[in-house]
């Protein structure tokens, strides 16, 4: 019974964020605000749908980006906000489904898809898009590398497993690191410890100078 009543004070909080949120402007500082709150108390929940595969991540950020843009095609009346937002990620999983087939056909490896699918979201959206700022400021950031100092900086002896690689993978949603640790075949402690020594500095100066506090973990 306290978990039933747990479940429904969390679709009860979340329709009321969702309402408040599509009440402010779009592109409105009020309305970011909202819209990363929600963000926040899904991942906290842990109620969204969950499966291992190599593209879980890339469709959740996916759907993401979606829900941001478009909160008003959500319907309070025709399901939670949580069953409304696995709905939207099944259905990138099965897209990425798809396309996992057509590159195994052609032997592309999935690393490389993961960072184009990134790229290509990003990409396609417009310059105001009503996404989280730091979340969509920091993807750009990374994905641009402007000082070409991500994609230089790389753990000893591994040009691919770079900072960049690696602040794309722990950005939420994050890539545990013992999945990071099984795609790149590296000792469990490996990526962590360059992830702290190297990635995170430059994580917290690229906040810093956008007017944030601390982000990366």
């Amino acid at each position: 019974m306290t978990n039933i009543h747990a479940i429904t004070n969390l679709n009860q909080q979340l329709q009321r964020l969702v309402a408040e949120a599509c009440s402010h402007p779009a592109r409105s500082l009020m309305r970011r605000q909202k819209l990363s709150e929600i963000v926040r108390v899904v991942m906290k929940s842990g109620k969204l749908w969950k499966e291992n595969t190599p593209y879980y991540n890339d469709a959740l950020q996916q759907t993401w980006l979606y829900f941001c843009r478009n909160p008003e095609q959500y319907n309070l009346n025709s399901c939670s906000v949580i069953t409304w937002l696995d709905n939207c990620l099944k259905w990138r999983l099965q897209d990425f489904r798809s396309q996992e087939a057509e590159i195994q056909a052609k032997t592309v490896p999935l690393s490389s898809l993961s960072i184009e699918n990134i790229t290509n979201t990003i990409e396609s959206l417009p310059a105001a898009a009503d996404i989280p700022p730091i979340l969509s400021e920091t993807y750009q950031w990374v994905m641009t590398d402007p000082d070409n100092d991500l994609t230089s900086t790389h753990v000893k002896g591994r040009p691919d497993v770079t900072c960049q690689v690696l602040i794309l993978r722990r950005l939420p949603p994050e890539t545990p690191w013992k999945n990071i640790a099984k795609e790149f075949n590296l000792p469990p402690s490996t990526a962590p410890n360059f992830y702290k020594r190297e990635c995170l500095p430059r994580l917290r100066n690229f906040a810093l100078r956008q007017g944030y506090h601390e982000i990366g973990h």
